[in-house]
């Protein structure tokens, strides 16, 4: 055995001793996921076809109860096309262009190519008749360069608000409010201008060329059972008055907090009553994002960087030495590590022109024992600070910053899995401004489709043993290239079912009750 056979063999073992005595002592980790390494299940070709035409009717009613309605809303939308010209209607262009990602299509290229068989249309149009023909994926882009994309998320929207409506979620929210996390990330970098919309750098070096890149200010919806929903985009942009600046110290571009306050204002206007509570990085501690939080009525669990705010800290921390009978300290275990939560309510901060704001903050000290590569242990520890709308107590404080304020890095880990997980997040499909945001808002679309299927009560044990993933390929696969029993496939149409929802939070690994 070689000697880095040997270390990781050690190390494992070191691992499962560790995690052992951790249990001893009540350090309870989450349950972690693992996909089965089994063999196939079925006995019989007679097994294995039906076990395929039952997962892909349920994939299809996860679907359907969304589709018919949505569709409805984007066939609203103004075709700027000659009507005499038109051979695809708008919806099925958007429908096409909805199951490219939710197929999860590498290209436009790859899209025409796979997305036109005859026999994904054999059973697509079982459930979806109005679809006579696959349009060209340059038709689609033409389309999306000449018609008003923003539509796309609107008619989104206006689902997300249905399903509000009909309480969809209303088991799956913390405190019954919904949380928002919203973080900001680069889409594409190119070096030629293809729009004076996109944003611009100087690369290295005195004589550096520009970059052009995208950017985009996502806020999603986050649930207790880990699904991820797209609530709205900010596109940042450069406005036309920029085009006539040739000095650089004078180019003022759009940036993430302008974004955020229109975003803010969009969000307020299509969700007036909607109880938020807004999970925000370091970059938004700011009077003004306080004072538009509270403005709205949102309440909002904001990360606090070590020199953000010196003089909330300064306070903080004089008023902490004083609390020498550790009244606003509280410690717990938690996921296996051991927490320390410290906190000062009423903090007076002041602001601009004489504003003043009263500031709640917490501070939460970790450590936890992991063993490194040399098969050793070593302490680790961790320090996270957040300023909370609301006074912080005993009571709240394992709600607020562990169920709540955490939930953000489900954003951040929304975002690479839309990257590099499948939706190719970092790819435009068109350079055109208006097309690239078309094409954006469809994916979004297809990964609501996608999460709202991989969560619901139907397909979780499916999910299980296969992951993701191939969840995505096998209903490709099936679809594209098995000959399935259409006749069945209409009556999910005829006959919709209701999309119930997994509520467990840790469903990937619970197992069902016999």
């Amino acid at each position: 055995m070689s000697e880095a056979k040997q270390n990781r063999t050690k190390r494992r073992r070191k691992q499962r001793e560790l995690k052992e005595q951790q249990k001893k002592q009540g350090k309870q980790y989450p349950p972690s996921f693992t996909l089965p390494n089994r063999k196939s299940p079925f006995n019989t070709v007679g097994e294995e076809k039906a076990y395929i035409q039952s997962v892909t009717e349920d994939k299809l009613k996860a679907y359907a109860n969304i589709l018919p309605g949505l569709l409805k809303k984007l066939s609203l939308i103004p075709d700027p096309r000659d009507p005499k010209k038109i051979k695809h209607q708008i919806t099925v262009m958007m429908f096409y262009g909805i199951l490219m990602f939710a197929f999860q299509m590498t290209s436009r290229r790859n899209t025409n190519r796979k997305m036109t068989t005859p026999q994904l249309l054999e059973n697509l149009r079982a459930i979806f008749p109005e679809i006579i023909d696959m349009p060209h994926q340059d038709t689609l882009c033409r389309l999306l360069k000449n018609m008003d994309v923003s539509k796309i998320e609107t008619a989104y929207i206006q689902i997300l608000k249905k399903l509000i409506r009909k309480k969809k979620f209303q088991n799956l929210l913390h405190q019954k409010r919904y949380l928002v996390a919203v973080d900001g990330t680069q889409k594409y970098i190119m070096d030629e201008c293809w729009d004076k919309r996109y944003l611009r750098r100087k690369t290295k070096g005195e004589d550096g060329d520009y970059q052009y890149y995208a950017y985009v200010l996502e806020a999603v919806l986050v649930f207790s059972n880990g699904m991820i929903l797209p609530l709205m985009s900010e596109f940042l942009e450069n406005s036309s008055e920029l085009e006539a600046i040739e000095n650089d110290e004078d180019w003022k571009q759009d940036c993430e907090l302008k974004a955020f306050y229109r975003l803010a204002k969009r969000i307020k206007k299509e969700f007036p009553k909607l109880p938020i509570t807004l999970l925000l990085d370091g970059l938004y501690a700011k009077g003004p994002v306080i004072e538009l939080c509270i403005k709205n009525k949102w309440e909002f669990m904001i990360v606090l960087k070590d020199k953000s705010l010196p003089s909330v800290w300064e306070e903080a921390k004089g008023l902490m030495r004083l609390d020498t009978r550790n009244e606003n300290c509280h410690e717990r275990i938690w996921q296996g590590r051991e927490q320390t939560f410290n906190w000062v309510n009423d903090i007076e901060y002041e602001y601009g022109k004489n504003k003043t704001l009263t500031i709640n903050l917490v501070i939460c000290d970790e450590s936890w024992e992991e063993i490194d590569k040399n098969g050793n242990t070593e302490i680790k520890t961790s320090r996270h600070a957040w300023i909370s709308s609301n006074p912080i107590n005993r009571k709240n404080i394992h709600e607020r910053c562990n169920l709540g304020a955490r939930k953000r890095w489900l954003q951040e880990n929304n975002i690479l899995k839309e990257k590099h997980q499948g939706y190719h997040y970092e790819h435009i499909f068109s350079h055109d401004w208006d097309a690239m945001r078309g094409y954006h808002y469809l994916m979004h679309t297809a990964r609501m489709l996608n999460e709202m299927a991989i969560h619901s009560i139907a397909l979780t044990e499916h999910v299980k043993e296969v992951g993701f993933q191939a969840f995505v390929k096998d209903f490709f696969t099936a679809m594209a290239h098995r000959n399935l029993d259409t006749n069945k496939l209409r009556l999910i149409s005829q006959y919709p079912s209701q999309l119930r929802l997994v509520y467990e939070d840790n469903w990937k690994t619970s197992r069902p009750v016999a």
